[in-house]
């Protein structure tokens, strides 16, 4: 009897584990702008909406009590978000079959690739529906995207008046006290050559770093993304997030909406692979995001030094 050969069409269910587990460890490093946001799972059977709710504050009440009379109470009120998830997927071809026992190098390679990729797209979903906010501030007290100069980098005083500006609309910390700031790695050099930056390898114990944080500035815990976006035609104008806690909302992509690794072997292109000579692996996801509170972040928009 013919030994059988081990292709990507009838891999065990642990090595498809093995893959996902491949394709996750790639894809969680990229997900910096969907860290900060409201999470919430896709619900399965329940049609391609998913609602973001958050209850309204309540007004102080300044008037005194009578004494043994009951007062009214508040009426709570919600707001509710509704985003719409849209599949999402990639998928690379390739001519090796997984060897006769084990793992194919080649498989696990192109799991940890689109792990990588897949990543990447969903940070950059979620970075543009946040980007899109209209709260906006613009570096040195210009009124416009077009008046930014090349001089109008980013600096400490520009992120206390944008932490002043998330106070004054009574938004909530995300973390330990303090507002979360999103740069790319030329914002983030400008911003440790202010006199107050405190780098993050200067920090005293009792607080946790998070990944990718690179220090904190003025009430601002501050992480690099390689992911930042540039607008602007003359001067490149960068954008840069500060963010109090739930100003944005995410469909969990570790929950429900985890992208499902998917593994098509030689024999399985029928008719339009007569030879058996190609095989895929992809990934695809259920994925939205939508932006919850205007009030509760401020974009900056600013110029980098050269």
């Amino acid at each position: 009897m013919a030994d059988m050969i081990h292709t990507t069409g009838n891999v065990t269910a642990e090595n498809k584990t093995f893959y996902e587990k491949a394709l996750l460890r790639r894809l969680t490093p990229e997900l910096v702008y969907t860290r900060y946001g409201q999470k919430k799972s896709a619900p399965k059977h329940e049609g391609t909406t998913v609602n973001f709710r958050r209850f309204n504050a309540i007004e102080p009440k300044t008037a005194a009590l009578t004494e043994g009379v009951t007062p009214d109470g508040s009426a709570l009120s919600m707001a509710t978000v509704t985003a719409t998830v849209n599949q999402y997927g990639d998928f690379v071809r390739i001519s090796d079959v997984l060897d006769m026992t084990g793992i194919d190098p080649v498989i696990t390679e192109m799991a940890q690739v689109l792990g990588e990729s897949a990543g990447l797209t969903v940070d950059t979903i979620v970075r543009d529906v946040v980007l899109a906010g209209t709260n906006v501030q613009y570096a040195n007290g210009k009124t416009k995207r077009g008046d930014v100069t090349a001089d109008d980098v980013l600096t400490s005083d520009e992120i206390r008046k944008a932490v002043r500006t998330l106070r004054k609309n009574h938004a909530k910390p995300v973390d330990g006290g303090f507002y979360i700031g999103i740069v790319d790695p030329e914002t983030a050099y400008d911003l440790m050559s202010d006199p107050l930056w405190q780098d993050v390898s200067k920090y005293n114990g009792g607080q946790a770093i998070m990944a990718g944080e690179i220090g904190k500035l003025c009430g601002v815990r501050f992480v690099e993304s390689g992911n930042g976006a540039v607008v602007g035609d003359a001067v490149e104008i960068h954008q840069t997030m500060i963010i109090g806690a739930d100003a944005y909302g995410v469909v969990d992509i570790g929950g429900t909406s985890a992208p499902q690794m998917i593994i098509k072997g030689v024999e399985s292109g029928g008719t339009a692979d007569p030879l058996n000579q190609r095989s895929t692996v992809g990934w695809k996801a259920l994925f939205a995001a939508v932006r919850l509170q205007e009030l509760a972040m401020v974009r900056i928009e600013h110029a980098v030094s050269a």
